[in-house]
């Protein structure tokens, strides 16, 4: 409450009263003893009434004091899931995403997709001429052919004791060699025709039709699969006992503006002697189109998990003069009103500007939110949101 300050009221009533019979009758009469005397009289009398005043002051203090509350504003402690998180670095990456080089050199002599073209394992990508193997194939397999008609007959003359051993044995050599010459530049032949090792998109083409191509120089294609796709992070080594497969992760692209939850699919067994890490890898929900390989991500990896939980917001815990944890509960008097309570927290992890307290506090508790910095141990408090809790 404010003091109120009455001497400057008194001295302007008592200059008011005496204005016309006592002070501006003596300063007319010109007399300076009598001025002088009349200003010490006025001096001694303010004198008397400033410390009549103070005392008045002090006593409206105290009587004020013992009728007003500090007001401060409560919330029900209840328990919650509380949850932690470690949060790291991560890489989007795929295994499913290679360069197609030509396994024939030659011409590329025709390219039957483009970039941004789905296509599926084993669909034909480009031709490269084939410098007339087709014919040279054609040649064996009728020379194959033959060879094989001559051991068949030469076969059955053997079966007949017919004919000597060599003549047998000859004939079975000779096409059987033909028989691998065949398959032979069938493969080379195949070599020809570019085909797609697995079902994905293409997302870039680098060689032009009619461009001379050679094996593992000329590059071809980008191809992408991008329904497995995950991300690699490295996790610090304490961590080891608390990370598995499975683990709750929360993913953030800054740079797509995406965000998903999913979970630990691998959990490295080799921890990186340089820096201390082991790798996990987290899958990617094939639904997330936005996301694509070599993008950064943020991971939150939940290790540690609390089901009924006391939580309290970190700014609401105080630090005493013996570095213990403190915060203050309200314990109610009446329905407005109450007697703060200091209680000393033993607190766990926090996450979030949460704090988990394993001590101190139980639930029904009523934690004073806001004006508990400016109170003590068994001051009397108003409650301003009472309606609230009620």
């Amino acid at each position: 409450m404010k003091k109120i300050n009455l001497i400057p009221v008194i001295l302007l009533l008592l200059i008011s009263c005496g204005k016309s019979d006592s002070v501006e009758g003596i300063i007319e009469s010109g007399d300076l003893s009598e001025i002088r005397a009349k200003k010490a009289d006025l001096s001694a009398r303010q004198s008397e009434l400033s410390s009549q005043i103070t005392k008045l002051d002090a006593a409206i203090e105290k009587l004020a004091g013992n009728n007003e509350f500090t007001l401060v504003s409560t919330r029900k402690v209840s328990d919650s899931l509380f949850k932690h998180y470690v949060e790291l670095p991560g890489d989007v990456e795929t295994r499913q995403n290679i360069i197609i080089y030509p396994e024939f050199s030659g011409i590329l002599e025709n390219i039957t997709v483009e970039e941004g073209d789905r296509v599926q394992k084993g669909q034909i990508l480009a031709r490269i001429d084939e410098g007339g193997l087709s014919s040279q194939l054609a040649q064996m397999e009728a020379q194959a052919s033959l060879a094989k008609t001559t051991f068949e007959r030469q076969q059955r003359l053997w079966n007949q004791n017919i004919g000597s051993e060599i003549q047998y044995l000859e004939a079975k050599t000779n096409y059987e060699a033909l028989q691998n010459s065949v398959q032979q530049m069938r493969s080379q032949l195949a070599k020809t025709v570019v085909r797609a090792p697995f079902s994905g998109v293409i997302d870039e083409i680098f060689s032009e039709q009619g461009e001379v191509v050679n094996p593992g120089q000329s590059r071809l294609f980008r191809l992408i699969n991008l329904s497995d796709m995950y991300i690699t992070a490295a996790v610090p080594e304490s961590y080891l006992g608390t990370i598995k497969k499975g683990t709750e992760v929360m993913v953030d692209i800054a740079a797509t503006g995406t965000s998903f939850t999913s979970t630990v699919r691998q959990v490295g067994n080799f921890v990186n002697p340089d820096n201390r890490t082991f790798e996990i890898q987290i899958a990617v929900p094939p639904s997330q189109e936005q996301v694509k390989p070599n993008l950064i991500a943020n991971v939150r990896i939940n290790d540690y998990t609390s089901e009924n939980a006391i939580i309290i917001p970190e700014n609401l815990i105080q630090k005493n003069s013996a570095g213990e944890n403190v915060a203050f509960v309200v314990q109610k008097e009446t329905d407005s009103t109450g007697v703060a309570q200091k209680r000393v927290l033993k607190t766990g992890m926090a996450y979030d500007n949460a704090v988990e307290v394993l001590s101190g506090l139980q639930v029904g508790d009523l934690l004073i939110t806001s004006g508990a910095r400016s109170i003590q141990e068994g001051e009397e408090v108003e409650i301003a949101n009472r309606k609230a809790l009620n």
